[in-house]
C-alpha cells in the first residue's frame, strides 16, 4: 500500500464560487450545525447527531476544526460570501491521497436551501480540490433517491459514472449509491 502524503497547509485564501466562501469551521457555527441536525438525513450520514443540542453541536465542530490536523482531508463550513453567515458545510476527504483519489460531501442548513447555494459550494470545492498535489479525481456517493444532490452535482459539473449496489451500510441497512466523479482537468 501507498504511504499517503501528508496534506498541503490549510488554503491562505479561502476557496469561493458564486454567492459562498469556504472556510475555517467556528464556534460560532454551533447554530448552523443544529439547523443540519434538525434533517433526518444528515445524522445518517456524519457524526453529528440528531436533533444535536448547543453541546453536541459544539462537539461536531471540535471534531470538524480537526479534520485537517489528523490528516483526514480539509473540512469548510460553507459561508454566505457576501454576509459570513454559516449556511452549511462541506468536506474533500483524502484518504485516498497515495492514489489520486478523494471524495467530496456537502449538506446545506434546512433553513438556507433551495437557493444553488451547494451547487457554488461543490464548486469551490472541487477548484480548491484541484490545487492539492497528486489529486487526480474527487468521487460523490448519492442514494438516487437525493434528486436534488444529483441535481447539485450535475450542475458543479460532475458526471454520472453508475449505479454501485449494495455499497455502504446507513442507519443499519446496506444501500445502493450513485457514482459521480469529476477528474482533474488537464
Amino acid at each position: 500500500m501507498t504511504q499517503a502524503p501528508p496534506l498541503p497547509p490549510w488554503p491562505s485564501e479561502p476557496p469561493s464560487h458564486g454567492r459562498v466562501v469556504l472556510r475555517e469551521v467556528r464556534e460560532s457555527d454551533v447554530a448552523m450545525a443544529r439547523d443540519l441536525a434538525t434533517d433526518p438525513y444528515v445524522p445518517e450520514i456524519g457524526s453529528l447527531p440528531a436533533g444535536a443540542d448547543d453541546d453536541e453541536a459544539l462537539a461536531w465542530v471540535h471534531r470538524q476544526r480537526g479534520r485537517h490536523a489528523e490528516g483526514t482531508g480539509f473540512s469548510f463550513t460553507i459561508a454566505d460570501a457576501a454576509t459570513d453567515a454559516a449556511v452549511g458545510h462541506c468536506g474533500l476527504w483524502l484518504k485516498e491521497l497515495a492514489d489520486g483519489r478523494g471524495t467530496a460531501g456537502y449538506a446545506i442548513a434546512p433553513s438556507e436551501r433551495g437557493r444553488g447555494l451547494a451547487a457554488d459550494a461543490l464548486a469551490a470545492l472541487t477548484s480548491f480540490g484541484w490545487t492539492v498535489p497528486g489529486l487526480f479525481r474527487i468521487a460523490l456517493y448519492i442514494e438516487p433517491w437525493n434528486v436534488g444532490s444529483v441535481r447539485t452535482a450535475e450542475r458543479a459539473g460532475y458526471g454520472r459514472e453508475g449505479l454501485l449496489r449494495s455499497h455502504q451500510p446507513i442507519a443499519g441497512e446496506r444501500r445502493d449509491m450513485l457514482l459521480y466523479a469529476s477528474v482533474r482537468p488537464g
